[in-house]
């Protein structure tokens, strides 16, 4: 036996921030070294060496990433902690941090991911997130994420296929496809979408998995095939994820997105016919430079006329190295809350609305943790750690990760209370 067999490995911690993408690639990281036999700890107090798995998208995911080795430098200052390694974004996107922080021990770019080891499940074990590709295809002028992920690159179809069958074995309940556009999947190869096809190779290698969601559709490239697709199988989610950004033409022009105002119009109104009950959920941008009260209230009167089931607005962050950087007429922060402030609670009452009509309906709900007066889970409306919630009241005890039919009773602004029937 050599020394390297011989040594103790040491217990290592994860720390994984950002969106699911970062989630995938961490539970990818964590597995190829449970695979070598490292002791895996969740309790970061317990780790001799933490990993963190950085976000640098906007400043305020900076922040946290920021903020949080710092708070690990402590612990290693205390002497509860021997190593810091940080991987991701962050350190992908600011080659100098070594400089400003001389306590870490190592900085890591973005790792690669080809599913070919099992992954280390850092979510609940009924539900997991299945990456299709890395990078992006669009040049958004507000955004960073091709200066840090670089251009799109499709995995590889026989390795996410192989990561499908893992998860079928597993019988997780839910699916979730991600990727930063998983519209462009395939076209870094033949040109054109693949998705659809990929999808259908998905749903038959998967047959003991409960739900199917697709996260992040771009509305240039939403198909009559894909939504054909999504209205007849079974077991995806009827759920479109389609960030739209804005309304107006002049700011979608500037933020550089393909998409008109005309044909996202149309796009919606399409979706809506061919998918009935679908749950409709956008994300926009407010603040981007130059957006005048004229253009802010065209898009605050489209969310409250369009009615989105479900939305998600960010304020507009000014990053170094877009495009957008360097426009004129960049708003006062201040203004900006203003605005966000206003599209939400139009959202607020939009979404009110919109559960009401729940009143009375029986739902599947997919159970997720124990509650005081019961369960909370999830409608097929609801993505995990984004949307809202099912309050399941019941004293009968009920299985986590299993789903449960729920008679609506009552209706809150995001969340649903129900009982199972």
């Amino acid at each position: 036996m050599n020394k390297t067999e011989g040594a103790v490995k040491q217990k290592i911690g994860i720390l994984s921030l950002g969106c699911p993408r970062n989630l995938v690639d961490s539970e990818a990281l964590v597995g190829r070294l449970n695979f070598k036999n490292y002791s895996i700890v969740e309790d970061l107090a317990c780790a001799q060496v933490v990993l963190v798995n950085t976000c640098a998208f906007i400043e305020e995911a900076k922040r946290e990433s920021i903020d949080a080795i710092l708070d690990l430098i402590e612990l290693k200052k205390q002497g509860k902690l021997k190593k810091i390694i940080v991987y991701g974004c962050l350190a992908q996107r600011y080659k100098n941090l070594a400089k400003d922080l001389p306590e870490v021990d190592a900085f890591v770019g973005t790792p690669e991911l080809d599913h070919k080891t099992k992954r280390f499940a850092l979510t609940p074990r009924h539900y997991a997130y299945l990456k299709i590709s890395e990078g992006c295809i669009n040049q958004c002028s507000y955004c960073v994420i091709p200066k840090i992920k670089g251009a799109l690159k499709s995995l590889n179809e026989t390795s996410i296929i192989r990561q499908v069958k893992r998860f079928n074995r597993d019988k997780i309940s839910e699916l979730n496809i991600i990727g930063q556009d998983i519209t462009g999947f395939g076209m870094d190869a033949c040109g054109r979408s693949q998705l659809t096809g990929l999808l259908r190779k998905i749903a038959s290698n998967a047959p003991d998995i409960g739900w199917i969601r697709l996260l992040y559709l771009n509305p240039q490239r939403v198909t009559d095939e894909l939504l054909e697709f999504i209205a007849t199988s079974g077991r995806v989610c009827k759920y479109i994820d389609l960030p739209i950004q804005h309304i107006n033409n002049r700011i979608l022009k500037l933020m550089r997105r393909a998409a008109t105002k005309q044909e996202i119009v149309a796009l919606i109104k399409k979706i809506r016919k061919a998918i009935p009950g679908v749950y409709l959920r956008t994300s926009l941008i407010v603040g981007f430079p130059s957006e005048t009260e004229k253009e802010f209230n065209e898009l605050l009167e489209f969310v409250k006329e369009v009615k989105f089931e479900r939305l998600g607005a960010f304020i507009y962050s000014r990053e170094e190295g877009t495009p957008a950087y360097n426009f004129k007429g960049q708003i006062s922060q201040q203004l900006k809350q203003k605005r966000f402030d206003r599209i939400m609670s139009a959202q607020a009452q939009v979404a009110s609305d919109i559960n009401a009509g729940f009143l009375g309906k029986v739902i599947p709900v997919l159970i997720e943790e124990k509650s005081d007066s019961g369960y909370l889970g999830r409608s097929q409306g609801d993505a995990p750690e984004v949307d809202g919630v099912v309050y399941v009241n019941t004293k009968k005890p009920l299985k986590l990760g299993k789903f449960v039919r729920v008679k609506i009773t009552d209706t809150l602004e995001y969340d649903l209370v129900g009982e199972p029937i």
